[in-house]
């Protein structure tokens, strides 16, 4: 018996990770992705052309920026569907709007009139009954100390140059957006409960986890649409 049945996981399922930048989204993204052996849709950073701009100057291309991140992630769900699920994703693309872009505006990074267009566009693109949401999103988290611990262990040189202000902001952001997020089911899971890159069997109380939260989440889908 392989995981997906051991754990009542449906081999159609779409999990997406979500979490403030260095708590393990792609280390999760694929320990999961290889117990279940589902396809794996992982965040293009190293090919997005604004991103180095964008830590040298946030208030120049902070839009651009955001209107990448937004038709790249909406092209890669209509793939994900288009495929027929079986999938995991690294990064939601509700983080867009409910923390980035939302967190430049506020600090004056993003005018009102571009803030507008781009919120505008989000809600064309996603908040309709037409956009297919995942079956679960997970939220990793930890304390701040933890995590910039581990930005600075994977040594990127645009975050090492970044003040640690900016990442104390996006960590408080994160915690508050997920208290309001109600897209899909949120299954929270703390970084200090699992050690992936030490223990790959720690991934096993992730999946009886993740097992249980879309079969109650599929059990309520269904009850709704038959009433």
């Amino acid at each position: 018996m392989n995981a997906r049945e051991r754990f009542g996981i449906p081999h159609d399922s779409v999990i997406t990770i979500a979490g403030t930048v260095g708590v393990g989204k792609s280390t999760m993204t694929k320990a999961l992705s290889d117990a279940l052996s589902f396809r794996t849709s992982f965040e293009k950073v190293d090919t997005n052309p604004y991103l180095d701009k964008f830590y040298h100057d946030f208030e120049r291309w902070s839009f651009h920026l955001q209107i990448y991140f937004l038709a790249e992630r909406f092209k890669e769900q209509k793939k994900i569907f288009e495929y027929g699920g079986g999938f995991i994703q690294d990064r939601s693309i509700y983080e867009d709007t409910g923390i980035f872009a939302k967190m430049h505006h506020e600090k004056g990074n993003m005018s009102q009139t571009d803030y507008d267009t781009y919120t505008s566009l989000f809600d064309a693109m996603v908040m309709t009954p037409y956009f297919p949401h995942p079956d679960l999103l997970i939220y990793l988290e930890g304390s701040f100390e933890d995590i910039i611990d581990r930005i600075k262990e994977r040594g990127r040189p645009m975050e090492q140059q970044t003040p640690v202000e900016y990442w104390e902001e996006m960590f408080k952001r994160y915690e508050n957006w997920i208290d309001n997020f109600n897209s899909c089911p949120v299954l929270r899971l703390n970084i200090a409960d699992y050690d992936l890159l030490q223990d790959e069997t720690t991934i096993e109380p992730v999946l009886e986890k993740v097992g249980h939260f879309i079969q109650q989440s599929r059990k309520w889908r269904s009850s709704h649409l038959i009433t």
